[in-house]
Protein backbone atom coordinates (compact mmCIF):
# COMPACT_ATOMS: atom_id res chain seq x y z
CA UNK A 1 0.00 0.00 0.00
CA UNK A 2 1.46 3.32 -1.11
CA UNK A 3 1.20 6.30 1.21
CA UNK A 4 0.76 9.67 -0.46
CA UNK A 5 3.47 11.92 0.99
CA UNK A 6 2.17 14.94 -0.97
CA UNK A 7 -1.12 14.89 0.85
CA UNK A 8 -2.08 18.44 1.90
CA UNK A 9 -3.34 19.06 5.42
CA UNK A 10 -7.02 18.49 5.92
CA UNK A 11 -8.99 21.75 5.87
CA UNK A 12 -11.25 22.64 8.76
CA UNK A 13 -14.79 21.42 8.29
CA UNK A 14 -16.32 24.23 10.42
CA UNK A 15 -19.00 21.79 11.61
CA UNK A 16 -19.21 23.08 15.18
CA UNK A 17 -19.76 26.69 14.11
CA UNK A 18 -22.21 25.53 11.45
CA UNK A 19 -24.28 23.73 14.09
CA UNK A 20 -24.11 26.62 16.56
CA UNK A 21 -25.21 29.21 14.00
CA UNK A 22 -27.99 26.92 12.81
CA UNK A 23 -29.39 26.59 16.32
CA UNK A 24 -28.86 30.15 17.51
CA UNK A 25 -28.98 32.35 14.44
CA UNK A 26 -30.45 31.39 11.11
CA UNK A 27 -31.79 27.95 10.31
CA UNK A 28 -31.72 27.98 6.45
CA UNK A 29 -28.18 29.36 6.06
CA UNK A 30 -26.95 27.20 8.92
CA UNK A 31 -28.27 24.05 7.25
CA UNK A 32 -26.39 24.94 4.06
CA UNK A 33 -23.26 25.37 6.18
CA UNK A 34 -23.77 21.97 7.82
CA UNK A 35 -24.15 20.31 4.42
CA UNK A 36 -20.88 21.79 3.16
CA UNK A 37 -19.13 21.00 6.47
CA UNK A 38 -20.16 17.37 6.20
CA UNK A 39 -18.64 17.15 2.71
CA UNK A 40 -15.14 18.20 3.79
CA UNK A 41 -14.02 14.92 5.41
CA UNK A 42 -15.65 12.78 2.73
CA UNK A 43 -13.97 14.64 -0.12
CA UNK A 44 -10.63 14.72 1.66
CA UNK A 45 -10.72 10.97 2.32
CA UNK A 46 -11.61 10.41 -1.34
CA UNK A 47 -8.43 12.38 -2.18
CA UNK A 48 -10.46 15.23 -3.67
CA UNK A 49 -8.33 17.83 -1.93
CA UNK A 50 -9.57 20.75 -4.01
CA UNK A 51 -13.17 19.71 -3.40
CA UNK A 52 -12.51 19.46 0.34
CA UNK A 53 -10.97 22.95 0.29
CA UNK A 54 -13.98 24.36 -1.60
CA UNK A 55 -16.42 22.66 0.78
CA UNK A 56 -14.51 24.08 3.76
CA UNK A 57 -14.59 27.58 2.28
CA UNK A 58 -18.32 27.27 1.52
CA UNK A 59 -19.07 25.97 5.02
CA UNK A 60 -17.25 28.94 6.54
CA UNK A 61 -18.99 31.39 4.23
CA UNK A 62 -22.44 30.03 5.08
CA UNK A 63 -21.95 29.97 8.87
CA UNK A 64 -20.83 33.60 8.65
CA UNK A 65 -23.93 34.40 6.56
CA UNK A 66 -26.09 32.64 9.17
CA UNK A 67 -24.45 34.62 11.96
CA UNK A 68 -24.92 37.95 10.18
CA UNK A 69 -28.55 37.17 9.30
CA UNK A 70 -29.23 36.14 12.88
CA UNK A 71 -27.74 39.37 14.22
CA UNK A 72 -29.69 41.44 11.70
CA UNK A 73 -32.91 39.73 12.75
CA UNK A 74 -32.17 40.34 16.43
CA UNK A 75 -31.63 44.03 15.70
CA UNK A 76 -34.33 44.46 13.04
CA UNK A 77 -37.33 43.01 14.89
CA UNK A 78 -37.20 45.35 17.91
CA UNK A 79 -36.37 48.26 15.61
CA UNK A 80 -39.41 47.58 13.41
CA UNK A 81 -41.66 47.10 16.45
CA UNK A 82 -40.60 50.38 18.00
CA UNK A 83 -40.60 52.36 14.75
CA UNK A 84 -43.98 51.21 13.48
CA UNK A 85 -45.80 50.17 16.62
CA UNK A 86 -43.86 51.95 19.33
CA UNK A 87 -46.59 54.28 20.52
CA UNK A 88 -49.26 51.61 20.61
CA UNK A 89 -46.88 49.18 22.25
CA UNK A 90 -45.91 51.64 24.97
CA UNK A 91 -49.57 52.55 25.61
CA UNK A 92 -50.52 48.90 26.02
CA UNK A 93 -47.47 48.22 28.17
CA UNK A 94 -48.21 51.18 30.43
CA UNK A 95 -51.86 50.17 30.69
CA UNK A 96 -50.96 46.58 31.63
CA UNK A 97 -48.33 47.80 34.09
CA UNK A 98 -50.77 50.14 35.79
CA UNK A 99 -53.35 47.35 36.04
CA UNK A 100 -50.78 45.11 37.72
CA UNK A 101 -49.89 47.91 40.13
CA UNK A 102 -53.55 48.35 41.03
CA UNK A 103 -53.98 44.62 41.59
CA UNK A 104 -50.92 44.41 43.82
CA UNK A 105 -51.93 47.48 45.85
CA UNK A 106 -55.40 45.98 46.45
CA UNK A 107 -53.89 42.81 47.93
Amino acid sequence: MEINQNKPPMPSNHLLLAIITTILCCLPAGIVSIIYASQVNTKYNAEDYEGAQRASKNAKTWWIVALILGLLIVVAIPLVVFLFAGDEFMEEFTKAYNQELEKSSQN
